[in-house]
C-alpha cells in the first residue's frame, strides 16, 4: 500500500486529494496544526480513514520527525497562508509559512530519505503582472502580492533541491481552482454564497472589489488529479494546470446569479475596501504540457463549476434555515 503525507489536508485541495488517494488505495497521513479552533469540516466524512499527525510548517523538528516516523512514498505540500488579501496584512507570516516552510519540508525529506517524491503547490499568482498571454512553464514571474512572492520562493527552492540533490521534486503551477469547499473569503465563494443568500432573502446586496479582473477558473477535484499524475512520472518536472479559458469577476457574477434566475446588476455593489494595493488583471494558463505529458484534461466547465457551487451554497443555507426554525 503506497503512503502519502499531505500538508494542508484540512483545506480545499487537501480534502479532495485525500479522498482521491484513499480511492487509489493509499494510506493517507495528514499534517494538522494544534490550534485552539480545530477545523476538520472538510475531512470529517473521511477522518476515520486518515492518520492525522500534529506538526507545523514553522517548526523544522516536527516536520523531520513526521517524515522519519511515517516514511511516506509521496509528500504533497499544500500548506500555506493561501489568501492573497491576508498576505498584505500578514506579509512576514505569509513568507514564513508559504516560502520558508517549503525549505523546511524539503530539507527534512533530504535528511530522512531523498527518494521520497515531493509535490509543491505553486500558483498562477507567481505570474502577477503577466509578461505574456497565456502563461506557460517558461513565462517569467512578476508577483504582485506578498503571497505571490512567497510562492515564487517556494517554487524556485523546489527546483534547486531537485537539481542539487537529485530529488523527485515537482511543482504544479495551478491556476485558480474552486469548489463548494473553497473558503468564504475567496471571491468565487463570496459570489456564490452571496447569490444564494440574496435568493433566500437573507441579504439584499453583495459588495465586491475589481469586477474586471480576469482569471482562469477550474474545478478543484480536476486539479488534485493532476497533482497525483505529476508524482507518477519517471522524471520530476514543473507543470501549468489550467483550463486555458479566462473569465472576469463580472462574468462569474452573471453565471452565479443567472443560475438562480437573478440579475446581478440589481444586487452587486463595488466597494473600494476590497480593491488590492496591486491588482493582477489577467491570468490565463497554457496547459498543453500537462495535457501532453500527463494526459490530463479538465472535466468540469466554468459554467458547470459555478452551478455546482451555487447549488451547494443554496443547500447549505436552506439546511441552516431549517435547523434554526
Amino acid at each position: 500500500m503506497p503512503k502519502a503525507l499531505i500538508t494542508g489536508i484540512t483545506g480545499q485541495d487537501g480534502s479532495y486529494l485525500a479522498e482521491f488517494l484513499l480511492k487509489k488505495g493509499y494510506e493517507v497521513i495528514g499534517l494538522v496544526r494544534r490550534t485552539s479552533t480545530v477545523n476538520f469540516e472538510r475531512i470529517g466524512h473521511i477522518q476515520d480513514d486518515l492518520t492525522l499527525v500534529s506538526g507545523d510548517m514553522l517548526d523544522q523538528t516536527s516536520l523531520h520527525n513526521i517524515i522519519a516516523d511515517h516514511r511516506p512514498d509521496e509528500v504533497y505540500n499544500l500548506a500555506a497562508q493561501s489568501f492573497v488579501g491576508t498576505s498584505w496584512e500578514q506579509p512576514v507570516f505569509t513568507g514564513q509559512v508559504t516560502a520558508i516552510g517549503v525549505t523546511r519540508i524539503l530539507d527534512a525529506i533530504r535528511m530522512v530519505d531523498p527518494s521520497i517524491r515531493f509535490y509543491q503547490a505553486s500558483s498562477s499568482e507567481m505570474f502577477g503582472k503577466v509578461r505574456e498571454v497565456p502563461q506557460s512553464e517558461n513565462t517569467p514571474f512578476y508577483p504582485r502580492s506578498p503571497y505571490g512572492v512567497a510562492k515564487v520562493y517556494g517554487h524556485w527552492i523546489t527546483v534547486n533541491y531537485r537539481e542539487s540533490y537529485n530529488m523527485h521534486a515537482t511543482s504544479g503551477i495551478l491556476f485558480n481552482h474552486e469548489s463548494p469547499r473553497r473558503g468564504l473569503e475567496f471571491v468565487t465563494r463570496k459570489i456564490t454564497d452571496g447569490a444564494a443568500r440574496i435568493k433566500l432573502e437573507l441579504t439584499d446586496k453583495l459588495a465586491l472589489g475589481n469586477l474586471d479582473a480576469r482569471r482562469d477558473w477550474g474545478y478543484a477535484k480536476d486539479y488534485v488529479r493532476a497533482m497525483w499524475l505529476m508524482l507518477q512520472q519517471d522524471e520530476p518536472d514543473d507543470y501549468v494546470v489550467a483550463t486555458g479559458e479566462t473569465h472576469s469577476v463580472e462574468e462569474l457574477c452573471e453565471a452565479a446569479f443567472g443560475t438562480l434566475n437573478l440579475d446581478w446588476h440589481d444586487y452587486v455593489v463595488q466597494d473600494p475596501r476590497y480593491m488590492r494595493p496591486a491588482e493582477v488583471d489577467l491570468l490565463v494558463g497554457d496547459p498543453r504540457k500537462a495535457q501532453k505529458k500527463l494526459g490530463w484534461e479538465p472535466e468540469v466547465t466554468f459554467k458547470k463549476l459555478v452551478e455546482i457551487m451555487v447549488e451547494a451554497d443554496m443547500e447549505r443555507l436552506q439546511k441552516e434555515i431549517r435547523n434554526s426554525e
